[in-house]
């Protein structure tokens, strides 16, 4: 059985990752911070799909949950095989209302959660069956343009993770633990979820895409689904941008 954690998997890039891993022979933990209908919803998808699946709650910026939730994995399917760090947000807040507190929050959620999982995680999946950790930045932390949107918390915080993950690629390499990110571009997001752009930010953004359109969460899916394949075994500390050639 190959065993799953993904984190923020109740929509978006989190529960299109989910559905194209699952199969018969694996399992999932599907989280999510406050979602818990969406997240029900992923893993009876994942039932359907032949796979295990169970659903665990939290926030990563809350101290014990990252342990938790890789405890359920080894609870309940006997280790873990996968890390997908996918859980966050975006955050346009602008300089002079960007309270530290606020800050601290983004690089709590994303920096110091991605932390506690792969300090969680680093014995299970030594244990495990050719083992991935695959974290998933965001665009945000490469596109710095006056005629753009910009996220001074979120890049911080994205940028500070593809940082972290090329130390610990290292750090894991001993152990046959790949450590990648994915980066994705501007990415539609499920029907009913929020987004911290205007639809008129997104239209503007197209201009910036070469291929004229923005992505799928599937498109994204694809890529971490690759490097949480056997056939990524020789890949680690890599970026993998996901953005149609976003001009950035």
């Amino acid at each position: 059985m190959r065993r799953h954690l993904v984190t923020g998997s109740s929509s978006g890039i989190g529960a299109a990752t989910c559905r194209l891993l699952a199969g018969p022979g694996t399992a999932f933990v599907v989280h999510a911070r406050a979602n818990a209908q969406g997240a029900e919803r992923v893993a009876a998808d994942l039932r359907g799909r032949g796979a295990e699946a169970v659903v665990a709650m939290g926030d990563l910026a809350e101290p014990g949950t990252a342990e938790a939730l890789v405890a359920t994995a080894v609870d309940r399917f006997g280790g873990l095989d996968v890390l997908v760090a996918n859980a966050g947000y975006a955050d346009r807040t602008r300089l002079d209302d960007l309270s530290p507190e606020r800050f601290e929050e983004s690089l709590r959620v994303i920096g110091t959660g991605f932390l506690r999982l792969a300090r969680a995680a680093r014995a299970p999946l030594a244990a495990g069956t050719e083992p991935r950790v695959v974290a998933v930045g965001s665009f945000v932390a490469h596109s710095f343009r006056a005629d753009a949107p910009v996220f001074l918390a979120s890049a911080a915080a994205k940028g500070g993770l593809e940082g972290m993950v090329r130390a610990l690629a290292i750090e894991l390499a001993p152990q046959c633990i790949t450590v990648n990110c994915v980066v994705p571009g501007a990415i539609a997001k499920d029907s009913g979820t929020v987004s911290a752009m205007t639809p008129e930010q997104w239209r503007a953004s197209l201009a910036r895409i070469p291929l004229g359109r923005v992505g799928k969460p599937e498109e994204v899916a694809a890529a971490i689904s690759f490097l949480c394949s056997p056939a990524a075994a020789y890949v680690t500390g890599q970026a993998l941008h996901v953005n149609g050639g976003l001009v950035i």
